[in-house]
């Protein structure tokens, strides 16, 4: 799959240095360390309707910005999405539109690529969607059949395959959820706990077999569709390899998604699935969790559609914590398009501040677990500011752009 025209990024000078993230496994900073200087990461992408609103934004720019550190640190990153182009919940959006699932998907995915575009979000190498990903994924299976750690439920009008989670040491280590706050959590994220048939009701689907009306592809396992959890282990593991550096998201994929994925990856290797797991907070409004079920959701597109400065749209979104939860509100984007017109009026000047100082705060701020909204108090204190350097201006705005991934 295509993935999105992406942006150039300033190389600057003095680059060398190692970042600092929030891994949710130990609830506590880790060095990203490259190995052989090549950062590989996994983000996991969208399920292709109702794209792009805010909550995905938030999340896509908060990994463009950690891509951006880990470059300025001096390493080469390896990046890796996927698109969940067939499930459950694409399938019922289609059905209840009266569109063909391929083409809503096809739609909304374009969609996504023009707001990233748009956003300066830097492109993976790797755009995988799970109808490309269903040779991987079945040799996954047929992989994980040879632990014993997948099985059919006795169901004789389907036999869908599951994966034992019990089998996988440490299940449950990531998230810290267990008992009765699992179940309920996995039911309400795309489980089935109370499917018939499975060994343990935290067990989840590896490959749903085909039902009338349903897509489905003949594979050894028998004709069907991967579950989603399986797809994201499947293309992670191809395309990146065994311990890859830092699988991210939403923290609303840490339970079931991530912990699945990495249970998966771990009976399927022998190792860990990731060294880090790297999660970004939730977007409110009016209260709740922006969300597709819930229908609360402000799209990029029309804010652009509206006349919104996409680096304004950035600007307000990297006003926030990565990790941080938080509501949009009304003022969000006036408040970032009055911030982008200081700085840009502070880079034309005729002469400002030195820029070597703001670049080196700047980078400190950024390698501690992605502090954006303390890099972006700094620049706002440098653009109010008198000077008297006539090169600062320049280097200032190739640094927002190299570091921030606003183009001023």
């Amino acid at each position: 799959m295509k993935a999105w025209t992406g942006p150039e990024v300033p190389t600057l000078p003095g680059a060398a240095g190692r970042l600092l993230v929030h891994d949710t496994a130990l609830e506590s900073l880790v060095p990203v360390e490259p190995d052989a200087g090549e950062a590989r990461l996994y983000v996991c992408g969208i399920t292709p309707y109702d794209a792009t609103h805010l909550g995905h934004a938030n999340t896509y720019v908060a990994f463009d910005l950690l891509q951006r550190v880990l470059l300025d640190c001096g390493s080469r990153v390896t990046f890796t999405q996927n698109v969940t182009d067939v499930d459950d919940p694409l399938l019922e959006r289609a059905d209840a539109t009266g569109v063909d699932w391929r083409e809503l998907a096809a739609d909304q995915v374009q969609l996504f690529r023009d707001d990233m575009t748009a956003l300066r979000v830097i492109p993976p190498q790797h755009y995988i969607g799970a109808v490309e990903s269903i040779p991987s994924v079945v040799e996954l299976i047929e992989s994980l059949k040879h632990t014993g750690a997948v099985y059919q439920v006795d169901d004789p009008e389907y036999p869908d395959w599951y994966f034992e989670v019990r089998r996988a040491p440490g299940f449950g280590r990531l998230s810290g959820l267990a008992g009765d706050d699992a179940v309920e959590v996995f039911g309400e994220r795309g489980g089935d706990p109370d499917r018939a048939g499975k060994r343990d009701v935290l067990d989840c689907l590896v490959w749903r077999l085909e039902r009338p009306g349903e897509p489905a592809w003949d594979s050894p396992l028998g004709r069907g569709r991967p579950g989603w959890h399986i797809e994201c282990t499947a293309i992670a593991l191809q395309y990146l390899g065994v311990h890859f550096d830092v699988q991210g998201g939403g923290s609303d994929l840490v339970f079931p998604h991530h912990e699945m994925c990495a249970a998966e990856g771990a009976v399927a290797t022998r190792q860990p699935f990731a060294k880090a797991y790297v999660h970004a907070g939730m977007v409110g409004l009016h209260g709740e969790k922006m969300s597709k079920s819930k229908g609360n959701l402000v799209l990029v597109s029309r804010l652009r559609a509206s006349g919104g400065d996409p680096m304004a749209i950035r600007l307000a979104l990297l006003a926030h914590h990565y990790r941080s939860d938080w509501e949009w509100t009304v003022v969000d984007l006036p408040r970032a398009q009055e911030r982008l017109d200081a700085w840009r009026a502070g880079v034309a000047r005729t002469v400002a501040p030195a820029a070597q100082p703001l670049v080196a705060a700047v980078r400190e701020v950024l390698r501690t677990d992605l502090d954006a909204p303390a890099a972006l108090g700094l620049i706002d204190a440098w653009a109010a500011q008198p000077g008297d350097d006539p090169d600062a201006g320049a280097q200032v705005g190739r640094a927002v752009d190299a570091l921030l991934g606003v183009l001023l």
